[in-house]
C-alpha cells in the first residue's frame, strides 16, 4: 500500500480529522521553525547535527503540543452519535473547528515571530505573564503593528486553506463507527497528553551549548503551557543546595567585606558609618531598557544619549554594572530590595510580599518621605500594591489631569509628563521640610517607541534609537528643570536602567546582554569620573546609604561598593530559572536541574566557554540565591518596625 492510500486510509476513519489536525499543526511548527531559523541565522551554530536536533527534537515537542491540542475534537469524535456524525451539521461543525485550529496555529506563529523579535526565545513565562495585563499589551500590539490588516490577511488565508481542505476535513463522515471501536481508539489518543505531561520533560532540548539550537528545538505552544504551570521554582526542589547554616555561614563571611557586624541568621547585620549623616534628597531614576551600548560613553557612535554622556562627564559613572535580570520587576526588585533574583516570578508579583526590608522603608525609617512615581498604571505588575506595601508613597499616571499629558501610549504617559509630576511631587516635600527619596520609572523606551513630535530629530514609531533619544531628552529637561528649584543643589541624583534592552545571545546567560550603566549625579557634591569596579544592580540601595554616611540595621545582600574590596566584587545575572554568579571574570550557572556549571564569559560579545568547575564559586553562588529564596520563603526579609 503506498504512502497515499495510507493517509488516505487514515482520513477516512472516523478519527482522521486528528490525524489531520496533527498534520496541520506539525506543518505550521515547521514553517515556524524555519522561518525563525533563517531570521536567527546569524547567531546559529550551524551544523548537519545540530539542524537534526533542531528538525526532530522539534517535531517531537510538535506532537507533544498536537496531543493537547486534540483533547477537544477526540472528545467529540468520540461521544457524537453515528448517524448524526454523518449529517450536514457534523461537516459544517467540522468546518468550524478547523477554520478555529488553522487561524488560531496561524496567529500562534505570527505572535511566536514578533515575540522572539523581542526576546529570541520561544514563548515562556513572560508571554504567560502578559496574559493578566490585556489591556497594556493587546494595546501595545495594536500600537506597535498594523494589527487589523494583519488579522484581515490571516483570516483570508485561513479561509483559503481550509477551502483547499475541504474534502479531507468531511471524508470521515461518510462512514459510520460502532461506539466501543470508537471508545478503543478515543482512550488512547486520551491517554498520550496524560503520558505526556508527566513523562515528557522541557528540558529535553537543552542539548547545545548554543542557545539558539535549544529554543528551535522547541514547540512555542508547549513552552507556553509548561510555563503557565511552572512561572514560580521552588529552589530547593530545582536547584542545588547546601545545608542551610553552610550557605548562611559563607553568606555571612562575605558580608563582613561591609564592616558590619552581623545580629542573627543570614543577612541581617548593622551597618555602622561614623560620622554626621548626610542628609540629601534623593531622585533615583529608573529607565527602561537602558542598555549601556546605547550610551556615547561606551562607544555608540549614533549620538542617541547626549544628555546622558553630558551627565556622564560630569557626574560619576559606573561602567561596571549588571543588571539583575531582563524585565521591568526584576530591576524593580534589584533596586528595592537589593536581593539577588529569585527562581520563577519576581518577588514584586508574588503573594506575601509585605513589609518587606527595601530602601523605601529605610528612608522612612530616618525620617524621609519615600516615593514611587511611576508614568503609566501602577497596576501593572503589581508595582501600586508592592510599593505602597513596602515603604512607599505611589503616584502614577492617575494623578495627572488630560491638561497636562502631551502624549502617552498604552505603556503611560510620555517621560516628559513623568517628569512633570515628579517635580510637583517633590516640590510638595520641600515645601512640608521633608528629606525625600523618590523612585522614578520611564516606560518610554518600550515598543511601540512612539513619544512627542518636535523633541528630537528622529520621528516617533521608527525604532528603538528615537525611543531612547527621546527617554535622554526628558532626562536632560527634567534635570535643567531641577536646577531652578530651590532643593536641587542638596539632592542626589542617580540614573540607571532597570534592565537592558535585549537579552538574547547565543549562550544562556549573555553577560553583555545585561551591562547597564548608572551615573551618580550631585554637582557640589559628587566629582567627576568613573567608578570601574564590577558592580550589582542589587549593589545600588547600600551604596547610596553608604554614600549618606548612614548607619542601620540592614538586612540587604548587596554591598556599599564604595568601601568594597577588589576580591569582593561579584554580581548577579538572571532568566526567570538560570542564575548567574559574576566573580574573579568567571561566570557560575545555577541550572533548574540541580546543575552548576562555571564558564569564562567573554564580557564584549557575551559568548562563554566552560571551565573546570570552581567549587568555591559555586558555593558562594549557591549560597546567595539559596539564602534569598529562603528567607523570603520564612518570612525572614522583613523590615522590623523595631529598628526604625
Amino acid at each position: 500500500m503506498s504512502i497515499k492510500e495510507k493517509t488516505s486510509k487514515l482520513l477516512e476513519n472516523r478519527f482522521g480529522p486528528v490525524f489531520l489536525a496533527t498534520l496541520l499543526l506539525c506543518s505550521i511548527s515547521l514553517l515556524t521553525r524555519i522561518t525563525l531559523l533563517i531570521y536567527s541565522a546569524a547567531s546559529f551554530d550551524w551544523s548537519v547535527l545540530n539542524l537534526i536536533k533542531v528538525l526532530l527534537i522539534g517535531l517531537f515537542y510538535d506532537l507533544a503540543a498536537a496531543s493537547f491540542a486534540i483533547i477537544p475534537l477526540v472528545i467529540y469524535l468520540w461521544l457524537f452519535p453515528a448517524k448524526a456524525y454523518t449529517s450536514k451539521t457534523s461537516r459544517v461543525l467540522l468546518f468550524i473547528y478547523f477554520f478555529v485550529v488553522v487561524l488560531t496555529l496561524i496567529f500562534n506563529a505570527v505572535s511566536e515571530c514578533f515575540f522572539w523579535e523581542e526576546f529570541s526565545v520561544r514563548y515562556n513565562f513572560i508571554a504567560v505573564d502578559y496574559l493578566v495585563y490585556t489591556t497594556e499589551v493587546i494595546g501595545n500590539i495594536r500600537q506597535s503593528y498594523p494589527i487589523n490588516t494583519i488579522l484581515t490577511a490571516l483570516i483570508i488565508l485561513t479561509a483559503g486553506i481550509v477551502y483547499l481542505l475541504r474534502k479531507l476535513i468531511t471524508v470521515s463522515t461518510y462512514q459510520q463507527t460502532r461506539f466501543s471501536k470508537r471508545t478503543k481508539t478515543a482512550v488512547i489518543l486520551l491517554c498520550v497528553p496524560i503520558f505526556t505531561y508527566f513523562c515528557v520533560s522541557h528540558k529535553w532540548k537543552n542539548n547545545s551549548s548554543n542557545q539558539y539550537v535549544n529554543e528551535l528545538s522547541g514547540n512555542g505552544m508547549y513552552e507556553f503551557g509548561y510555563a503557565f504551570w511552572h512561572n514560580q521554582l521552588d529552589y530547593d526542589t530545582f536547584y542545588k543546595t547546601l545545608p542551610i547554616k553552610s550557605a548562611a555561614n559563607i553568606l555571612q563571611h562575605l558580608l563582613q567585606a561591609d564592616s558590619a557586624s552581623r545580629t542573627d541568621i543570614g543577612t541581617s547585620r548593622t551597618i555602622n558609618n561614623g560620622g554626621t549623616e548626610n542628609r540629601m534628597n534623593v531622585v533615583l531614576i529608573s529607565v527602561e531598557s537602558l542598555s549601556a551600548e546605547f550610551l556615547g560613553t561606551f562607544g555608540n557612535t549614533q549620538n542617541i544619549t547626549p544628555q546622558l554622556d553630558s551627565l556622564a562627564k560630569e557626574g560619576l559613572l559606573f561602567s561596571n554594572l549588571y543588571a539583575s535580570g531582563t524585565r521591568t520587576v526584576r530591576g524593580l526588585e534589584a533596586l528595592s530590595l537589593c536581593i539577588p533574583p529569585t527562581p520563577g516570578q519576581s518577588i514584586v508579583k508574588r503573594p506575601d510580599n509585605k513589609n518587606l526590608f527595601t530602601l523605601g522603608n529605610v528612608f522612612r525609617s530616618k525620617g524621609y518621605n519615600s516615593r514611587f512615581i511611576y508614568g503609566g498604571y501602577g497596576y501593572f505588575d503589581n508595582m501600586n500594591e508592592f510599593f505602597s506595601n513596602n515603604g512607599y508613597e505611589v503616584t502614577d499616571r492617575s494623578a495627572l489631569q488630560d491638561s497636562e499629558i502631551h502624549y502617552s501610549n498604552i505603556w503611560g504617559v510620555a517621560d516628559e509628563d513623568l517628569f512633570t509630576l515628579s517635580l510637583r511631587e517633590l516640590d510638595k516635600d520641600y515645601k512640608n521640610n521633608k528629606p525625600f527619596f523618590a523612585q522614578i520609572m520611564t516606560v518610554s523606551n518600550h515598543r511601540p517607541y512612539t513619544y512627542p513630535e518636535g523633541r528630537i530629530d528622529i520621528p516617533s514609531h521608527t525604532g528603538r534609537e528615537g525611543a531612547v533619544k527621546y527617554t535622554d531628552y526628558a532626562i536632560g529637561k527634567f534635570i535643567r528643570e531641577a536646577k531652578q528649584k530651590p532643593w536641587f543643589a542638596n539632592t542626589l541624583f542617580i540614573i540607571v536602567a532597570d534592565h537592558c534592552a535585549s537579552s538574547a545571545g547565543k549562550v544562556e546567560l549573555p553577560v553583555d546582554k545585561y551591562h547597564i550603566p548608572m551615573i551618580f549625579y550631585s554637582p557640589g557634591h559628587i566629582a567627576p569620573g568613573k567608578f570601574e569596579k564590577l558592580t550589582a544592580q542589587i549593589d545600588i540601595g547600600p551604596t547610596i546609604l553608604g554614600y549618606l554616611n548612614f548607619s542601620y540595621d540592614s538586612k540587604f545582600f548587596g554591598q556599599d561598593v564604595f568601601k568594597m574590596k577588589d576580591s569582593d566584587e561579584r554580581a548577579f545575572i538572571s532568566t526567570y530559572q538560570s542564575l548567574g554568579y559574576i566573580k574573579n571574570k568567571q561566570l557560575v550557572v545555577l541550572d533548574p536541574n540541580k546543575k552548576a556549571n562555571t564558564y569564562q564569559p567573554d564580557f564584549k560579545t557575551g559568548n562563554a566557554e566552560k571551565r573546570p568547575a570552581d567549587q568555591k564559586l559555586i558555593n558562594e553562588a549557591i549560597a546567595n540565591y539559596q539564602m534569598a529564596s529562603y528567607l523570603y520563603q520564612n518570612g525572614l526579609y522583613g523590615f522590623d518596625v523595631k529598628r526604625k
